[in-house]
């Protein structure tokens, strides 16, 4: 008789163990893919910011004062 419990013990355990273990498989890939997710995000702020970055370089290139030699008179050739 005590063999029949033991048999009805485990197969009411067996489920409940499967059942915790599932959860915490569960609770793991939810929690893996929020931080991948967190990381795809911060990846693609640094791109953009990257992107940001280069774009005010090319529109704000240094000027080497050409636009100072259009408008002054005393270094051209026939003007003033």
């Amino acid at each position: 008789m005590t063999i029949d419990r033991q048999d009805k013990w485990d197969d009411k355990a067996a489920p409940r163990m499967k059942d915790s273990r599932r959860d915490r498989l569960k609770s793991a890939l939810r929690e893996n893919l929020r931080r991948r997710k967190s990381q795809a995000k911060e990846r693609d702020m640094e791109r953009s910011q990257e992107r940001s970055q280069e774009l005010n370089k090319v529109t704000a290139a240094p000027s080497n004062h050409h636009e100072n030699a259009l408008d002054d008179d005393t270094g051209s050739v026939g003007g003033g």
